[in-house]
């Protein structure tokens, strides 16, 4: 096709997804269900409604359905930032000097400044269906907890957030942004959960983690009446949620006749990578599609490259129901690096079995070589990226090098999930070269390990 590509590719409105893809349904081997952590059998829905809707427990368990029709009053509210543009780096290709192409998906073009907000909506709206008056979650880099921040104002619910005690002082901004839309924000561990009291007697320096801010989350839902959790990541239908992402990208690509050799995304529950990733790995899977897919991870907490595939807990807690997944165990603590929204310690449970299966890599990434890439992504396309998109910057820009190291011409797309305007703290420590990359001992690691569960599902 000889189409001259621009600069950034749009949708109109009209062509904008009307339903959400469930990977799920095309995946020849389901992940394994949910495991009830007390009598260690799979949930039942029932046992899922005291922390979750009932619509999204509907979808979480839904493995049939390929399209779930996305409600006429969530699309209302995505036409307020979507179609996010597919941009061409045409000026990142011209300075690496490399025949590859580059096009990067920007999701960061909304007030939460990442694609959070596709799924924040999507809870709020059910929530709001449902009845509910309350909802508590957790945030790490804080931008799960700005978009549903911005969700439960436009819907009129009650939110608290349970927020990564050193997200929360490396990013203060953050916290002022959730409170300008209504929120109550709380850092994590705190004194105000059984479970961070508990946590903060065993650890009283600790920095916190996703694992810690979910524990609490959980308490205070299945606790106050007319109140559910809800979730930005790992869970099967955040990723159904972020379909829209992938699907937009495969629409604009096709109206060009692109087709990426190589798509890359940071993964550190799996929300934005599934989405990204939906509509092209269903090719993969049934043998029409042979893109290449890498996730990206820190080095500092590698999920995928360097833990077990395993039953754990989503919750230092452990108050979730188990689940299949990469993970480095619920007690695994994170050293505190920026990129606060890939501290996790496991991996969604569709990564995790997609991964397993050999339908994607995943590489993992030092803290300051990511920066390096942020910065020449940053002077070159104008556009200040989160530390966590910088991840999938970073790999991409290997990947381009490579291809002007053996001269073939790829098509690269990656996610870049959204701006890194309120992590001005990470960028001031790099620039003034007091940054650090850290990478887990084996010791540290067996720490984390030390944490699963001894069950037969975990011995086979």
């Amino acid at each position: 096709m000889n189409k001259k590509i621009p600069v950034k590719i749009y949708l109109t409105e009209d062509e904008m997804p009307k339903s959400w893809y469930n990977l799920r349904a095309d995946m020849k081997q389901k992940h394994e269900p949910f495991l009830h952590p007390g009598k260690l059998v799979p949930c039942t829905p029932e046992d899922l409604y005291p922390v979750f809707c009932k619509e999204l427990v509907k979808q979480e368990l839904d493995q049939e359905n390929r399209y779930i029709e996305i409600p006429e009053g969530i699309r209302d509210f995505y036409k307020m930032y979507r179609p996010s543009p597919l941009v061409r780096a045409y000026f990142l290709e011209k300075l690496l000097d490399t025949p590859a192409e580059i096009y990067y998906k920007h999701e960061g073009n909304n007030t939460s400044g990442s694609h959070k907000l596709n799924s924040a909506v999507a809870q709020a709206y059910y929530a709001k269906q449902e009845g509910l008056t309350s909802l508590t979650t957790e945030t790490g880099a804080g931008q799960w907890g700005s978009a549903l921040s911005m969700a439960c104002a436009f819907y009129g619910i009650d939110l608290k957030v349970y927020m990564v005690k050193i997200s929360s002082q490396q990013k203060p901004y953050r916290k002022a942004l959730m409170e300008t839309y209504g929120a109550n924000v709380i850092p994590s561990p705190s004194d105000t959960t059984n479970v961070g009291r508990k946590i903060l007697e065993e650890n009283p320096t600790t920095g916190g983690s996703l694992g810690c801010a979910i524990s609490e989350a959980i308490e205070v839902a299945v606790t106050t009446d007319n109140c559910r959790y809800v979730l930005g990541s790992v869970l099967d239908h955040v990723l159904l949620h972020q379909s829209i992402i992938g699907q937009e990208c495969k629409i604009a690509m096709d109206k060009y006749g692109i087709k990426p050799d190589i798509i890359i995304g940071c993964a550190g529950g799996g929300s934005n990578l599934g989405g990204l990733i939906a509509p092209f790995m269903a090719g993969k899977i049934n043998g029409t599609d042979d893109t290449r897919i890498i996730a990206v991870e820190p080095s500092s907490c590698p999920s995928l490259t360097r833990g077990k595939y395993v039953y754990d807990f989503g919750d230092t807690g452990k108050t979730t129901p188990l689940m299949k997944m990469y993970t480095l165990g619920c007690g695994f603590m994170p050293s505190a690096n920026h990129a606060g929204g890939l501290r996790y310690h496991g991996m969604s449970p569709i990564i995790s079995k997609l991964y397993d299966d050999g339908y994607l890599e995943a590489r993992s990434v030092e803290q300051t070589a990511v920066f390096d890439a942020a910065i020449m992504f940053a002077r070159t396309e104008g556009i200040l990226p989160a530390p966590e998109s910088s991840h999938a910057i970073k790999v991409a820009i290997d990947e381009a090098l490579e291809c002007k190291k053996t001269g073939q011409k790829k098509t690269i797309l990656l996610g870049m999930t959204g701006t890194g305007y309120f992590d001005m703290t990470a960028y001031i420590a790099y620039n003034e070269k007091t940054m650090t990359d850290y990478i887990p001992t084996e010791a540290d690691l067996e720490q984390g390990f030390a944490s699963l569960l001894d069950i037969p599902q975990n011995k086979q």
